[in-house]
């Protein structure tokens, strides 16, 4: 599989929905993660990411303007001792509740299916770092309907065994624009990691289409340290 490059894809698709970046930087010091969401619906603009302890939860821009919160305010992101949680949905604190009670990532999400979003069916998609003694490893999971049945869920784990520098993994809810919107396909595409956290964020934020476009997190956690820098991009200010 060859490297593909962020920016490229992102500039080429309008509508990839919410996507999850994880990855390691080149010299190998740093595990990195990002999320970033987008919205067409005036309630899916309407946020904005704020910090939440060690995590970040999603939050209305304008309470008022706020319609169904269902499927639009929750964690994205939470820690659990020496592992990160990056999901589109509050599945965030299913794989936290069941990773704390010793179950895998993947059966964690057992009790999960893609979102009741029809005729969407939006899949959930979830990654985790786990960073340990010097080591780095880190998976990610489709759950996502039947090629648009929702009579079946089909469930797919990647697992990345240490980290390899340089590269990170890029999954996202949609191929592109559409209606119904079409899911993802395949495995997480193999991607360049930017050295810098902050060349990471102005490259995806700069990237995203700019009439969808919603928030952006990005995290660079030193291997070593578990020491982390967090930087949070909204469109609405």
């Amino acid at each position: 599989m060859e490297i593909l490059s962020l920016e490229k894809e992102l500039k080429e698709n309008s509508y990839p929905g919410r996507g999850i970046v994880i990855g390691r930087t080149k010299d190998g010091t740093k595990a990195v993660t990002a999320y970033f969401i987008m919205g067409r619906s005036t309630n899916s603009r309407n946020r904005v990411f704020v910090e939440d302890g060690e995590g970040i939860r999603t939050q209305a821009f304008d309470p008022a303007k706020l319609e169904d919160p269902s499927l639009i305010i929750y964690a994205p992101v939470r820690v659990l001792g020496n592992k990160t949680i990056v999901t589109n949905g509050d599945q965030t604190d299913t794989i936290y509740e069941g990773l704390d009670r010793q179950m895998t990532f993947e059966q964690s999400l057992r009790c999960r299916e893609f979102e009741p979003d029809g005729p969407n069916y939006t899949p959930r998609i979830s990654g985790v770092l786990h960073i340990e003694n010097g080591h780095y490893n880190f998976a990610m999971s489709i759950l996502k309907s039947a090629d648009g049945n929702p009579e079946a869920c089909n469930r797919y784990t990647f697992a990345y065994q240490e980290a390899v520098v340089g590269e990170g993994r890029f999954i996202h809810t949609y191929k592109g624009d559409g209606n119904p919107l079409p899911s993802f396909e395949g495995e997480p595409k193999r991607v360049a990691i930017p050295d810098t956290i902050d060349a990471c964020t102005d490259l995806l934020w700069n990237s995203l289409n700019e009439d969808n476009k919603v928030s952006l997190f990005v995290r660079y956690i030193d291997i070593a340290t578990g020491e982390y820098e967090t930087r949070i991009v909204n469109k609405n200010k």
